[in-house]
């Protein structure tokens, strides 16, 4: 019994060692496998990266001939694999591929409208701006302002700073019809520097290029003498001026008041006349141009001339907003109508513009000009003495009367003028 029991026992050992073994067998087998999938993965890594690391790739395959278990730690390259997927992902191609036997196209552009509107409007826009351009030298030609400038530079004397300023004033409101307030010039300064001249002759101009009906010439010594006609005095004013702006209206002109003398009209003429000058009134009444003429200021205003002899030339302009800043307050404590006015300071006459003044008029009444007579004429009016300067105290004032004077003591006509 002892001797059979042993040979019943050794098959089923046998078994049970096949079946331990067996699973045994198959980790083996798929450790041998992953580590040979591994290897091969290594390898092939490796040999891509040795072109840029030669050394490090001799120590990682020598490792890798050294590893001798199995394990999951790819940590040691990791970097390279990452390496590799980046630069397997940046040789994707972008390029679109088109079957051989189809045609082809590209994508149709899709074009904004936004982009049509705002050539457009760029395109309306500049039109209005070169028909507002059109209009304005249509407006300035219809007035002629340059046969006025040209006028009042050849005839003025000895006020050119004016002159550019009056003209500047004009060609700014006459070149459109539509504005929010209503032009007020003032022509300030002492007797006799051209002041009503260049009223005159803003008058002479307005009524050949506009109707007579649309300039109005008011002198207050004339049309209202007696402060007892006042309340008919600015009744009738009123309505003048209402009727000349609604005329002008409808015919689309600008309407020329000419009001010579302010000095001397009454308060209640002054309220009537800063009632047309605000800015909140029916359109007509905003189309208008006043000139005021006034020896207001003309004494302070001789005073900074006198006093200012000597400065440069290149500071006029500085000068003249200096005395601008002196006159302005003694204005509007005359009457406020002058805060909505224009200040045009006329300055004091030199000799030499008296002489030019009597010229002119020795022309105009038909008189020889004999250099003589003139010089003869000139010296018998006073003068200021500055600077080396000699300034006329009543400026070509009394021009006319001393020619009349040399006209009536049997001086020759001029015959060149005389067979005209």
């Amino acid at each position: 019994m002892d001797g059979s029991q042993p040979r019943t026992e050794t098959p089923t050992a046998l078994k049970r060692i096949s079946l331990l073994s067996s699973p045994m067998r198959a980790v083996i087998r798929l450790r041998r496998k992953v580590q040979f999938l591994k290897k091969t993965r290594l390898q092939i890594s490796l040999s891509r990266t040795n072109l840029y690391n030669p050394s490090m790739s001799l120590f990682n395959q020598a490792t890798f001939d050294n590893s001798q278990y199995f394990t999951f730690d790819t940590s040691v390259d990791q970097s390279m694999v990452n390496k590799y997927k980046r630069k397997k992902t940046r040789r994707k191609s972008r390029m679109v591929l088109y079957p051989e036997s189809s045609k082809k196209y590209l994508p149709t552009e899709q074009k904004s409208k936004a982009k049509r509107c705002l050539l457009l409007l760029i395109g309306i826009i500049c039109f209005q701006i070169l028909n507002a351009i059109e209009n304005l030298d249509d407006n300035l030609q219809k007035y002629d302002l340059d046969g006025l400038e040209k006028t009042m530079h050849r005839e003025v004397f000895g006020q050119k700073l004016a002159v550019d300023r009056i003209m500047e004033l004009l060609k700014d409101y006459l070149a459109t019809h539509i504005h929010n307030k209503p032009l007020v010039i003032s022509f300030n300064g002492p007797p006799g520097v051209g002041k009503s001249h260049v009223g005159w002759l803003l008058a002479k101009h307005f009524r050949s290029v506009m109707d007579n009906d649309f300039v109005l010439q008011y002198f207050v010594m004339h049309h209202c003498p007696n402060k007892e006609a006042t309340p008919a005095c600015q009744s009738d004013l009123s309505e003048k001026i209402s009727e000349m702006v609604t005329r002008a209206e409808i015919e689309e002109k600008i309407p020329l008041f000419i009001l010579d003398e302010v000095e001397l009209m009454s308060p209640v003429l002054l309220d009537t006349l800063s009632r047309f000058f605000q800015p909140n009134q029916t359109n007509e009444f905003l189309n208008a141009i006043y000139i005021l003429i006034s020896n207001v200021g003309g004494s302070e205003i001789t005073t900074f001339a006198l006093q200012n002899v000597s400065s440069d030339l290149l500071h006029q302009q500085r000068k003249i907003e200096e005395l601008l800043y002196i006159i302005q307050p003694i204005l509007t404590h005359f009457h406020p109508l002058w805060k909505s006015a224009d200040i045009i300071p006329f300055g004091l006459l030199e000799k030499s513009h008296v002489i030019n003044c009597i010229l002119e008029e020795m022309m105009r009444e038909g008189l020889y000009p004999d250099q003589s007579h003139i010089e003869n004429l000139a010296s018998q009016l006073g003068y200021y003495t500055t600077g080396g300067r000699e300034y006329a105290i009543t400026g070509c004032k009394q021009v006319g009367a001393k020619v009349n004077l040399l006209s009536e003591s049997g001086h020759k006509p001029n015959p060149l003028v005389s067979t005209l």
